[in-house]
């Protein structure tokens, strides 16, 4: 399976309005971003878990990266209420479930091979940063001079640019934003290659952007076996 799998062309995805798709286990759904492969796969994706679903223990070979978007995602090492933010590097295993229901984003396969850092961030954890122009805060919530990950709370109305040297990812997690001509709201996803800034106007309610500043494929990304 193969779901924009060209990295050189710039994509926006407004996920909230594609189907669920069924996964393998009972009660959890998919709305695929990005894919390349079959159930095993390098994969960006919204996750919705129904309550008292789970996922059977797995081993992430190509480690997994994760926001909580709405509930509370869980497995046997505690609880994520929406807002929190973790990385699960290559060889790390679990078992996630949602007791109550909740809906996740989460990147798979797309860590470098030598990353081992495991990262968890509870809601408004993370390093503050002085906001760019537009923006009332920022919050960073990983950078290990590979990438930089954090979320950003931009004021209503104004025009905001992210220059993009390497590659860039956004998740519209709260409020709306346009680009062009196209209004994103909650869960609208946007990818942009390399050199080429993301320039958007937030919303009169404002925006709140989880942000990824990396390659969008690290030329040492785990190979799947």
């Amino acid at each position: 399976m193969r779901i924009n799998d060209d990295l050189t062309v710039p994509v926006i995805v407004h996920a909230a309005q594609l189907p669920w798709k069924p996964s393998p286990s009972p009660g959890v759904e998919r709305r695929m971003l990005f894919r390349i492969g079959d159930e095993v796969a390098r994969a960006t994706s919204i996750v919705r878990y129904a309550p008292d679903s789970a996922f059977p223990r797995h081993t992430h070979g190509g480690g997994e990266e994760v926001v909580v978007l709405d509930g509370v995602f869980q497995d046997e090492h505690g609880d994520y209420p929406a807002g929190s933010y973790y990385r699960n590097p290559p060889g790390t295993s679990h078992v996630p479930a949602s007791k109550d229901g909740c809906t996740i984003f989460v990147r798979l396969w797309q860590f470098r091979d030598g990353d081992r850092d495991q990262i968890v961030r509870r809601p408004a954890e993370g390093r503050p940063l002085a906001p760019r122009s537009g923006a009332t805060s920022a919050i960073e919530l990983f950078d290990d001079g590979f990438e930089n990950v954090r979320i950003e709370s931009w004021v209503p109305g104004r025009t905001i640019t992210i220059e993009n040297p390497r590659g860039l990812e956004a998740l519209v997690l709260a409020g709306s934003l346009s680009i062009g001509d196209q209004a994103l709201t909650s869960q609208a996803w946007i990818r942009l290659p390399a050199g080429e800034a993301l320039r958007a106007v937030s919303g009169s309610e404002g925006a709140k952007v989880w942000v990824k500043d990396a390659p969008l494929l690290h030329p040492d990304v785990c190979r799947m076996s």
